[in-house]
């Protein structure tokens, strides 16, 4: 391994633990069911995919839900959906700022990620993860849709469900994490790309 893919690679390695650090560090947004919660551990994939590309910010994503296996109350699932649902935030950003690297190609990078992401949420919730829940951990999504109600009454099943409450959570939870992001990647990019 070459000097610069090494030093990449403990880069990953620190990013990733950080990562994992800030994941432990979530809460309810108050207007959408306790079950899905904000962390900003996001934000430090982000960074690291627009400094050392795509693959990097992917990484850091498996790396941070490896290690969240250690403390996880879903039997996994969560995390492979964390990391399916970041994963794809953090590559597409990454992707598409690596093609443009100006403030504009940030902000474009950003929203488009934020955007495909949400939908992605959605799809995987209503076909894979919600289903996952039901048969690994006997939650019938019956009761999550229940759950979901008493934020919002136009949630009456698993469709209005993905509709009214995963999507917009995510949208809201990609455009928060995508202001930090870039409020803080300039600052951090020299650091990170010495």
């Amino acid at each position: 391994m070459s000097q610069t893919g090494t030093k990449n690679l403990i880069k990953i390695s620190i990013f990733g633990a950080l990562a994992f650090v800030v994941m432990l560090i979530e809460f309810p947004l108050g207007i959408f069911p306790d079950f899905l919660k904000l962390d900003f551990s996001d934000s430090i994939a982000l960074i690291l995919s627009f400094a050392l590309g795509p693959l990097s910010g992917v990484a850091v994503e498996f790396l941070k839900n490896v290690l969240h296996l250690f403390v996880t109350k879903t039997a996994g699932i969560g995390e492979l959906a964390n990391f399916m649902i970041g994963g794809c935030f953090v590559f597409v950003a990454g992707y598409i700022y690596n093609k443009n690297r100006t403030k504009k190609g940030a902000i474009l990078a950003l929203a488009l990620s934020t955007l495909v992401f949400s939908i992605w949420a959605g799809i995987l919730n209503y076909f894979v993860f919600l289903p996952l829940y039901e048969k690994a951990l006997k939650f019938p999504i019956t009761e999550i849709v229940k759950l979901a109600a008493k934020f919002n009454s136009l949630i009456t099943d698993k469709f209005t469900l993905i509709l009214f409450s995963i999507i917009p959570f995510n949208l809201i939870k990609g455009t928060i994490i995508s202001i930090i992001t870039f409020a803080l990647y300039k600052r951090l990019s020299k650091i990170v790309k010495r």
